[in-house]
């Protein structure tokens, strides 16, 4: 059986129910934490450091660094997630939690862009209201982006973002549902092994995909080609928006998708249901997810904005010092496969940086 057609054995692959039985991924921030995080946080007030300009060594936390050091441990090389708990962010104005978000994630990787308009700290939050949202639909009927079903209240269909680590800080929640959705990816592939090997072998050749007109820099080019999984070295990766396979069938000179293609996504959006964990946030979970090998979603949910119980996530997205080799081709998207590098994020269109000052 050729390379990536046999199961997949490790902590990454698991399935959601035994993750909810043993709760071992979610982490607790104790006393010890929390006071070094508020003194990092004055000592950045009385420097007048903020981001982008906030470096690791702005916001030291020496006894937090081997939980740090833990979580990344985990997330690489172990099952791929991590709820850290315990932050009051009651305590805090929105403007400290930034901070203290961004200082953490520093302490984790390198902060990436997340749209050609310089976003380094993005707002995960109904935005239908809002007269002037930011963001667009691709065309009158067409395909809805990314960017506009995440700034809704509605449900998310399972993901990748462009970055190693994902990081959402849950600074308030809705009144009711934003239930996260996690998925592993490598139990995915190891299900569709065993029950359709021939849509496996698929899901490791390329599928074009487009970059979004709202979300992606207008230099790199529009369409490409990417398979959804990928190995390298042992190490499992994947990239998967269906929305971007979706938004590539819009252009006509685009080769079209396969119904066995097709039919390979369906699978793979139906065992990631069957497997996925379901855990709703805390406020002040800080979730953290290693996107070669974790999927992500979200139920619908509602605000009441009466009482104030609106949901906000305050994201990141990080490129991570240990991060694992790509497979050749990958750099089509990520900019770079070699392992430990600075890729993923949004180009910027005028300095061509991925990440501030880099």
């Amino acid at each position: 059986m050729r390379a990536g057609l046999q199961p997949i054995e490790g902590p990454a692959a698991w399935y959601g129910a035994d993750m909810a039985r043993n709760p071992d991924w979610i982490r607790s921030l104790d006393d010890t934490h929390r006071d070094e995080i508020a003194a990092a946080l004055r000592q950045v007030k009385r420097a007048g450091r903020t981001p982008p300009q906030l470096a690791r060594e702005d916001f030291p936390l020496p006894r937090t660094a081997g939980l740090l050091t833990a979580i990344a441990r985990e997330l690489e090389d172990g099952t791929g997630l991590v709820r850290l708990r315990g932050l009051d962010v009651a305590s805090y104005s929105e403007d400290d939690l930034r901070l203290i978000f961004w200082g953490i994630g520093c302490h984790l990787g390198v902060p990436l862009y997340q749209n050609p308009r310089g976003e380094i700290i993005g707002e995960v939050r109904d935005e239908t209201r809002s007269a002037a949202p930011s963001f667009t639909t691709e065309a009158p009927g067409g395909v809805r982006s990314s960017r506009a079903r995440s700034r809704s209240s509605g449900p998310l269909r399972f993901h990748t973002d462009l970055c190693d680590v994902i990081a959402l800080l849950c600074v308030s929640n809705a009144r009711e549902g934003g239930v996260s959705k996690i998925a592993s990816a490598v139990t995915i592939h190891n299900e569709i092994v065993r029950r359709r090997p021939d849509l496996a072998a698929l899901l490791f050749e390329d599928y074009w995909r487009a970059r979004p007109k709202d979300s992606d820099a207008p230099s790199e080019p529009r369409n490409y080609a990417l398979p959804v999984w990928g190995l390298r070295d042992g190490k499992f990766t994947t990239q998967y928006s269906r929305t971007f396979v979706e938004l590539a069938q819009q252009d006509p000179s685009v080769p079209r998708l396969t119904a066995a293609q097709d039919d390979a996504l369906d699978l793979l959006a139906e065992v990631a249901e069957q497997v996925c964990l379901h855990s709703a946030f805390e406020q002040g979970d800080i979730q953290l997810l290693n996107n070669h090998v974790i999927y992500h979603g979200r139920t619908a949910y509602e605000d009441d904005n009466a009482a104030g119980r609106e949901r906000l996530l305050l994201r990141l997205w990080l490129a991570t010092p240990d991060s694992r080799r790509l497979p050749p081709g990958f750099d089509v998207l990520w900019g770079a496969v070699e392992p430990g590098v600075l890729r993923g994020g949004v180009v910027q269109p005028e300095s061509g940086l991925r990440a501030p000052g880099n």
